[in-house]
């Protein structure tokens, strides 16, 4: 899986997979890419890509298939669709599903993906878009062994943290952790600026410090000073982190694991979007913060 010997498709170049794309071309990779919308495309094409005109013209000559998508759903019809990546793809062609969908989805589109001769790992990512951008996601792979390490070196070109986590499903799992976790850090970050502006503390001066204790945090450091302007120009949709949410409470229940913290979160991050701010980045939780306060939105005057 060389850059010279190598041609990958990239499906889905929004704001996680079209930086991750353009890093694919930066390493030397031969990438086609294929999206709904046209603009994605055509910033492919700036950066050295080609474009396909269906899913299945893009994964037809490709020895690796990269999936970045919204959902369970819209994977499933990528991969399983008449028109799609199993049907279109040459025998032995790597799936890299980089999408965060159900384990157990992860788990059918490998079967699926056997009995068409297309070797599937799920590896989703961490990073939010910076980490796209500047190739430095954490990437949890779920597979068999010998096609993660066929996948590494595509992996390492838009990745820095790639770790081989356990079976297909694997990594969704841990992805779905992942989102716990952060979400309940965005949330406490929330609820601390709000806390702090309520009793008028220097709250650049207050995030600084914070950061430097055991309170820091990646959240901290890339969303705080956003979160003190109000700036929720969307790295990760609440929408899409809502569906992750979604993931994490039904894989915690069919295990038969008590998630009260996280079933809070999950409960604060759907009421956000059912008031229409699906489209904000998830850091948008300080607004709801403000309003369960009964605090006008927007930094102190």
């Amino acid at each position: 899986m060389t850059p010279s010997s190598a041609k990958v498709a990239v499906i889905g170049l929004g704001i996680m997979g079209g930086p991750m794309a353009a890093n694919l071309i930066k390493a030397g990779y031969d990438v086609v890419g294929y999206n709904r919308s046209p603009d994605p495309i055509r910033r492919l094409q700036d950066a050295g890509g080609h474009a396909a005109g269906s899913v299945a013209e893009a994964v037809r000559e490709a020895d690796v298939v990269i999936t970045m998508l919204p959902d369970s759903p819209d994977v499933e019809a990528v991969a399983l669709g008449e028109d799609g990546i199993y049907a279109n793809a040459r025998e032995g062609t790597l799936h890299i599903d980089a999408s965060t969908i159900r384990p157990d989805i992860a788990r059918r589109l490998a079967e699926a993906g056997r009995d068409r001769g297309v070797r599937v790992v799920d590896a989703p990512v961490s990073g939010g878009e910076p980490g796209a951008v500047e190739g430095t996601l954490s990437i949890m792979v779920g597979g068999d062994a010998a096609d993660v390490e066929d996948a590494r070196p595509i992996l390492d070109a838009v990745g820095r943290t790639i770790v081989h986590v356990g079976p297909h499903g694997a990594g969704q799992t841990v992805k779905a952790a992942n989102q716990l976790i952060v979400a309940g850090n965005i949330e406490l970050v929330a609820e601390a600026i709000v806390f702090l502006e309520a009793h008028g503390v220097d709250t650049d001066a207050a995030l600084q410090v914070l950061a430097g204790g055991l309170a820091g945090s990646t959240v901290l450091d890339r969303k705080g000073h956003a979160m003190l302007a109000r700036d929720f120009t969307p790295g990760f949709r609440v929408e899409l982190h809502d569906k992750d949410l979604g993931i994490l409470t039904a894989a915690a229940r069919e295990a038969g694991v008590v998630i009260p913290l996280g079933a809070l979160v999950a409960q604060l991050m759907a009421s956000l979007k059912a008031q229409g701010d699906g489209g904000l980045d998830h850091s948008a939780l300080l607004t709801l913060v403000e309003r369960l306060s009964g605090r006008s939105s927007g930094p102190p005057s």
